[in-house]
């Protein structure tokens, strides 16, 4: 390893080490996309810009989070036209590399475009969990010929750590809705037996016809017989108030 790949690699454990400390108090996906692309475009040298495609709710490609609204135009073209370099980095999890955008012609209508923005070279890779492809991260430059085999192998590791740090918060987010669901879950069970207590200690019944008796209530009123528990136990409560 040279000196500047010695160097770069010392800005690559720093940048990464910030990212450990900032990731952990990260509220939102948003600030953790902002804090990727930000560090990508302080890594690799000559970049203007920085950004991640990701999938929206609607399962549409939408650039998540940019340094610069020229990568925001950029990528904006190439969900418009459906294809470009991001793209097919995500489609076919390739590094794609483009020296010169004015001579480029893989895609003449999307690097004509970009040209226009003021972009000469770009560099997107795609961000890889085991088996699953979440998106791409992307870099632009205003000179041709900015980025070579050492910028891509150096974004691939990035990629691959931004990659991880995105599946984590998606394991994150699972985990926390899992939980939610069996809170939801253990407290429509204690509802439940509240209200069939009540109904048992009213009527002077067992457990399976306090039960039928919520069941019908429910048919009645046209309502799930675990609505129709809550309603029970919270006029119960009022009326115990």
């Amino acid at each position: 390893m040279n000196s500047a790949d010695a160097a770069m690699a010392d800005e690559l454990v720093a940048a990464f080490a910030r990212a450990s400390g900032l990731w952990l108090s990260a509220e939102t996906v948003h600030t953790a996309l902002e804090l990727i692309t930000s560090l990508a475009a302080l890594t690799v040298p000559g970049t203007v810009g920085s950004g991640i495609t990701l999938l929206d709710s609607h399962g549409e490609r939408v650039t998540a989070a940019a340094t610069d609204a020229v990568v925001e135009q950029a990528d904006a073209v190439q969900y418009r036209i459906r294809q470009g370099p991001c793209l097919t980095a995500w489609a076919d999890r390739v590094v794609v590399r483009i020296d010169d955008l004015n001579g480029d012609r893989r895609w003449p209508r999307w690097a004509r475009e970009a040209a226009g923005l003021g972009l000469r070279s770009s560099l997107s890779v795609p961000l890889v969990a085991g088996s699953q492809a979440l998106g791409a991260l992307k870099i632009y430059a205003d000179q041709p010929n900015s980025y070579g085999e050492r910028e891509e192998h150096w974004l691939t590791l990035f990629a691959a750590q931004a990659a991880l740090l995105l599946a984590n918060m998606q394991t994150a987010r699972e985990a926390e809705r899992v939980s939610d669901l069996l809170t939801q879950s253990l407290r429509g069970r204690e509802v439940m037996a509240m209200a069939k207590g009540i109904v048992m200690a009213r009527d002077s019944v067992d457990e399976r016809t306090a039960f039928l008796k919520l069941t019908e209530t429910a048919r009645q009123h046209r309502m799930t017989v675990q609505r129709a528990a809550e309603r029970l136990v919270g006029s119960t409560v009022r009326r115990l108030r």
